[in-house]
């Protein structure tokens, strides 16, 4: 394919977005946080993401997580770093990141014309407002390349959702007025917010704009840092590697 930095950054998106996310919700991740004495697999979430930030109140997790209620953040934080502290925790969360990809990507052959652009792209990326971007950056990538390019996956997801939060700002959304308006009644109430929820038909066409404003300024990173032909091969490899991911 030959695309536009717009129509790369829109194309990898949802594909990013839900194949970066498998992990969070495997048995197998609920299993590793049980085996380490978590409570739940929601503290070891809340810890193992957050914990890229250091040892840190629960309030600068909630401004980073920012579409979770703000009591259900500090509760799980709390209960999550509990057990082994912030950093460990973000530790064991990247092995059972990791321990997905090996066992869900293994397959996939040449997986290193995914990870050459990826890899480039959050590399090269100015972290200035990306905390928690920046924190999972700092862990070092794994060698082994299914675990790799996995990595590289929840990389450019967390690079997303930080350009989105600060576009949510922009535009004058809440984390409760986003999450309502982006994904209903059902992922707002998972993220802690109780109901009776207020109409937020007026809000849909103001998070729609920050939606476009994230991608806008994902096509900047991407023309930024990455030539015509690797944005190419990271749009043409996403959609193989997210397809094929067993």
């Amino acid at each position: 394919m030959s695309a536009n930095a717009s129509q790369v950054a829109s194309t990898i998106a949802p594909l990013i977005g839900s194949l970066g996310a498998k992990y969070m919700l495997d048995p197998d991740t609920a299993a590793h946080a049980a085996e380490a004495g978590y409570p739940n697999g929601f503290a070891y979430y809340v810890a193992g993401r957050g914990g890229v930030l250091g040892d840190v109140d629960s309030d600068v997790v909630y401004s980073a997580f920012m579409f979770f209620e703000k009591t259900l953040i500090d509760k799980l934080w709390k209960a999550g770093v509990a057990v082994e502290g912030a950093r460990a925790a973000s530790k064991r969360y990247m092995q059972s990141c990791d321990t997905w990809g090996k066992k869900h990507l293994a397959n996939i052959d040449q997986l290193e014309l995914f990870i050459s652009p990826a890899e480039k792209l959050v590399s090269k990326v100015d972290s200035s407002g990306l905390s928690l971007f920046a924190g999972l950056r700092a862990e070092p990538l794994p060698s082994d390349m299914a675990a790799r390019a996995y990595r590289l996956v929840t990389l450019i997801r967390e690079l997303r959702g930080c350009v989105h939060i600060a576009a949510c700002v922009t535009h004058g959304l809440s984390g409760f007025e986003a999450s309502l308006a982006s994904s209903g009644e059902g992922i707002t109430k998972l993220h802690g917010w109780a109901p009776p929820y207020p109409d937020v038909s007026h809000l849909v066409a103001v998070r729609d704009a920050a939606e476009t404003s994230t991608n806008d300024a994902m096509a900047r990173l991407i023309t930024l840092h990455l030539t015509q032909a690797e944005m190419n091969q990271l749009a043409e490899q996403t959609i193989r590697v997210c397809s094929a991911a067993a």
